[in-house]
């Protein structure tokens, strides 16, 4: 199978980047596919394609730009020209852009797909549902919050018409049948990115790292958790570094920068700017915990399965999709009141004072990262995408040769 993926791929910064890299870096080893064709965005470097495990050839096509209106021409020129056997679609609602119409206009590539009789699946990381467009950065104002909505629901529909769209929690399957009458939606979970060998569960001397991951800005805030240690810090003599590790979320620019001002005075404070894919090992193995600072959720959690498959405690807030993914896949964690200092303050301080606390959190979260890899994953898209091939191959056949001829 000669597999196309459109995403976003290291070194460009458009979310979902990450995932796209563990996604080919685990499909081009299945034996099923014998070309892998990466239409991303426009990057000045190029892209990070060089893997030490064996597999197939890796085509690279640059062809989409982050808020172009052009973008639904240029990648189906694209695919005219590659001519895949199937594609997949690595998606979020602002995948294309943050101004409405490009976002809007890429989210109709996957039916675009379809029409031309190729095998399209559409992974949905989030749904409009399940988003809050305050808290995401999308708006404040309610009425353009419903007219958003609406929107969402139209481009749903437009992605509900490709032959399958997979979801990676089981509530949003849940969510999309019952509003829309869906019949090609499919549970893939998000699945672990790398299974790094069981790790000690002992970590540097001190001091004890805590760190969170990820963009930042919007429904993730440092305030909480910058303020949750230093009371933390107020009541015990634990020696503890907060870690910020990652970037300003492309709708905040400049909010990290507002942070390191605004607590200046605090001490052992580190932002590390942009990971690299080589650092992330790193980054998580040096760190006691992983704190997740959300005030809400847009979909299911890869810094999540990163941490398990590092063997880290984890502490999140009591919010939908992150109980589901725990209580779903396995994971186990502290759980704290979104935006709530003394609530998270607690819940870090319970682990930070028991050892063996972190410890069997860290083994549970090992585990159910294992039970998940991308390995096994990408399996589960490739046997969607031989499904698809069986019921048009079938359809084919069911065709009167009588009816061909009178279509030509």
């Amino acid at each position: 199978m000669k597999l196309a993926i459109v995403t976003a791929y290291p070194p460009s910064k458009v979310t979902l980047n990450e995932y796209a890299y563990h996604l080919v870096k685990h499909f081009r080893q299945h034996t099923e596919i014998t070309e892998l064709i990466l239409l991303t965005d426009t990057t000045p470097e190029e892209a990070d394609i060089h893997f030490e495990e064996k597999g197939c050839h890796i085509v690279v096509k640059q062809c989409w730009k982050f808020n172009s209106y052009s973008n639904i021409f240029s990648v189906m020129r694209a695919v005219k020209q590659t001519r895949p056997d199937a594609v997949l679609f690595n998606l979020q609602f602002m995948k294309f852009g943050d101004k409405k119409i490009a976002a809007a206009l890429g989210l109709l590539l996957p039916l675009l797909c379809k029409l031309r009789k190729i095998p399209t699946i559409a992974l949905l990381h989030n749904i409009m549902e399940q988003v809050d467009l305050q808290s995401a950065g999308f708006t404040k104002n309610k009425i353009l919050q419903r007219i958003y909505n609406r929107i969402g629901t139209t481009l749903t529909r437009f992605i509900l018409s490709t032959d399958m769209v997979a979801l990676t929690i089981a509530k949003y399957v849940d969510i999309l049948e019952k509003k829309y009458r869906a019949k090609n939606l499919v549970l893939i979970p998000h699945g672990t990115f790398d299974i790094p060998a069981e790790p000690t569960y002992e970590l540097p001397e001190s001091p004890l790292k805590i760190m969170t991951f990820g963009k930042f800005g919007t429904y993730k805030k440092v305030e909480v958790m910058i303020e949750a240690v230093e009371k933390i810090r107020s009541r015990t003599d634990i020696d503890l570094e907060i870690v910020i590790a990652g970037t300003d979320n492309p709708n905040v620019p400049g909010y990290l920068q507002s942070m390191k001002e605004k607590y200046a005075n605090v001490p052992q404070l580190t932002f590390t700017g942009y990971v690299e894919e080589a650092d992330v090992s790193r980054i998580f193995s040096e760190s006691a915990m992983v704190v997740f600072p959300y005030t809400s959720t847009t979909g299911s959690s890869g810094v999540l399965h990163q941490a398990g498959s590092y063997g880290k405690a984890v502490v999140m807030p009591d919010l939908g999709d992150l109980s589901l993914l725990v209580k779903d896949e396995g994971y186990r964690g502290e759980f704290f009141a979104p935006e709530n200092v003394e609530s998270l303050a607690n819940a870090i301080e319970k682990i930070v004072l028991n050892p063996t606390y972190r410890v069997a959190l860290g083994k549970a979260n090992y585990k159910a990262a294992t039970a998940l890899p991308m390995s096994k994953i990408t399996k589960m898209y490739i046997e969607q995408f031989m499904n698809i091939k069986r019921k048009k191959t079938k359809n084919l056949t069911c065709i009167n040769p009588s009816t061909i001829r009178k279509v030509y």
